[in-house]
């Protein structure tokens, strides 16, 4: 609390102005102020991280997956991929070097997908092989890729030099 204190008078008879002094007592208005910060923090959400579940393969036999249903992506430069379906050396859809719009490889993947589900009855499992000067920003795109069009068995893999050869033939 708020404290006036009078000093007295000099003995010397003078009359001096009476100096009031003041004294604040803080110890209130510190405990709410803590009391206000324990109710923030403990009302506070913290922002949750946002993260894609990754299943990884486990050991042991593998099934044998046919090319023709085996989309597979080659991650390059400058934010450039090239896509094909099939085996390289013989390839369903010939290799073609896109973008990551909308129109780029989410177009290509919807339209392949289509075609391996016609033809096969199944669904397309893609392989995304990010290069030695893909940018890891490459990877994620293409990851969001597989979520937004709903794909749902694809994985990532190294890439082979035959890949690496065709990313420097076509200058990505």
């Amino acid at each position: 609390m708020a404290e006036l204190n009078s000093s007295s008078p000099n003995a010397g008879g003078k009359h001096k102005r009476k100096r009031m002094s003041t004294r604040v007592d803080l110890t209130a208005m510190v405990d709410l102020a803590f009391l206000l910060i324990t109710f923030f923090i403990m009302t506070t959400t913290l922002a949750k991280s946002k993260a894609m579940d990754l299943a990884m393969p486990v050991d042991g036999p593998n099934d044998f997956v046919g090319a023709s249903r085996t989309l597979t992506v080659l991650l390059g430069k400058n934010n450039q991929a090239m896509y094909f379906l099939g085996e390289l050396k013989n390839p369903i859809i010939a290799p073609s070097v896109t973008g990551f719009s909308a129109n780029g490889l989410r177009k290509a993947i919807i339209e392949t997908n289509k075609k391996v589900h016609d033809k096969t009855g199944k669904s397309m499992i893609v392989l995304i092989k990010p290069g030695d000067k893909s940018q890891y920003s490459s990877l994620v795109g293409t990851l969001d890729e597989m979520a937004i069009t709903g794909i749902q068995q694809y994985a990532i893999v190294n890439i082979e030099p035959g890949d690496v050869e065709v990313l420097k033939q076509k200058g990505i």
